[in-house]
């Protein structure tokens, strides 16, 4: 699987597309619980003096991940990000202040030092990399990232889409291959978004607390 077919993949999909909207009710539902787990893992493993934590995203896209943290109490000046697609690059760069360092192109290219951050972030990132070796090529380079006691944090399709072939689902044993030997704890999250865009937007806490209606995972990987 080349870069190349990625970067094809993901112009077919946009940068627009109207399902992903964060006014949407669904979208807006699966952004805060997922900001709400990834704060309660940071809490669970007291990486609580986000001021202090560097953290870099592998597929920063146009920065909404990197944004969150700020939110959290991250400082800019600590804070890189690493993205293959132009325009998404692009929009990041607006959106970001500018003491956020990004880097476009291949992320194991990207000018990050070995063992430099507390924190990295992978969210739909592997499930877009249908090849083994480049997904394993990708968890390597971020793992390298980390500086021991650091953390990975992934967030991913659970399941194969049968309406999108370009994707697929990371199960736990996929988790465990690209990181063998590290520590781990989960979180299933989001429901599933077919279901979520047909159903009125009340419903959707109801139907997100029932666990077999959720289609991501939320991974927390310690380097030792």
């Amino acid at each position: 699987m080349s870069l190349e077919r990625i970067e094809a993949a993901y112009q077919r999909r946009g940068t627009a597309d109207p399902r992903y909207h964060p006014l949407r009710p669904e979208q807006m539902h699966a952004l805060q619980e997922r900001e709400r787990v990834l704060a309660a893992l940071l809490r669970r493993h007291r990486r609580t003096d986000t001021a202090a934590l560097r953290a870099a995203e592998l597929g920063c896209g146009a920065g909404g991940n990197l944004l969150m943290l700020l939110q959290l109490g991250f400082r800019p000046e600590h804070l890189c990000g690493a993205e293959l697609m132009p325009e998404r690059l692009a929009l990041a760069r607006e959106r970001l202040p500018a003491g956020v360092q990004l880097h476009g192109g291949d992320a194991c290219m990207a000018p990050i030092a070995p063992a430099s951050q507390d924190l990295v972030l992978a969210f739909t990132v592997f499930s877009s990399v249908p090849g083994d070796d480049l997904q394993q090529r990708l968890a390597d380079t971020a793992w390298r990232w980390l500086r021991p006691g650091g953390a990975l944090i992934g967030y991913d399709f659970a399941f194969d889409n049968p309406a999108n072939p370009e994707v697929r689902g990371v199960p736990l044993t996929r988790w465990r291959a690209l990181f063998p030997g590290a520590r781990f704890e989960m979180r299933r999250l989001t429901l599933a978004p077919p279901l979520a865009r047909r159903v009125p937007a009340w419903l959707i806490p109801w139907l997100a607390a029932l666990a077999p209606l959720r289609t991501h995972r939320m991974v927390f990987f310690s380097k030792l």
